[in-house]
């Protein structure tokens, strides 16, 4: 089990969980945030620090976005394992799933 950001954080991107968390594996995508499943450590810290409530424990995430447990997972597809978010810096893409939802208007 693992961590998983899902749809709230699209186009938000706040970034206080990528301080929080101790082992650098929430990767930076164009649009939103991803949790590397292999590299997060289950330590939560992530979670109560993201503003949108968008972290969630795998299997507390919300009927509605259970699709980002495998959008998450598969992001890492075209990535690896690169061993930690900073080395790798943003990547400038994303899931297709998430490159597919439509750009909020700003208010």
């Amino acid at each position: 089990m693992t961590y998983v950001i899902a749809e709230p954080c699209v186009d938000v991107m706040d970034r206080s969980c990528i301080e929080e968390c101790p082992v650098d594996c929430i990767y930076e995508g164009a649009r939103m945030l991803y949790i590397h499943p292999d590299e997060c450590v289950d330590c939560g810290a992530c979670e109560p620090v993201c503003p949108v409530e968008a972290i969630y424990y795998e299997d507390n995430l919300p009927e509605q976005w259970s699709a980002y447990t495998k959008i998450n997972t598969e992001f890492f597809d075209s990535h690896g394992s690169p061993g930690g978010a900073a080395r790798l810096g943003p990547t400038g893409a994303d899931h297709p799933t998430v490159t597919a939802l439509p750009i909020d208007p700003l208010p």
